[in-house]
């Protein structure tokens, strides 16, 4: 279902169109089959780079997206990647000024 929603955004407003970016999936990974955090992981790294493209890599909607690859990470296990994610969101969102939380205390 997210790979059509993707391919339609994609489709009407181009790859790199920030409501393309917005299609990742956000809510534990609704994805079937075993390798849903694989195409997940696929997809948050698409979204990441299409939002670092349109919005700089420190804008607050590509910081989500960097703490949501943590999340991801860290459910997949890979520990090391997902605090270096976590540590990107949180020092992005403190010098932003953002009070939003970035995850950090699940490591």
């Amino acid at each position: 279902m997210y790979r059509r929603a993707l391919e339609g955004r994609e489709k009407a407003w181009g790859p790199e169109h920030s409501s393309s970016n917005d299609t990742a999936p956000t809510e534990r990974y609704p994805l079937a089959g075993h390798d849903a955090l694989a195409i997940a992981e696929a997809m948050y790294r698409r979204a990441l780079e299409g939002r670092e493209k349109a919005w700089g890599p420190e804008h607050t909607s590509t910081l989500d997206t960097v703490h949501n690859l943590g999340l991801l990470y860290a459910e997949q296990g890979k520990m090391a990647e997902a605090e270096a994610m976590y540590r990107r969101a949180l020092e992005g969102k403190e010098k932003a000024g953002s009070h939003v939380s970035t995850g950090v205390g699940r490591l």
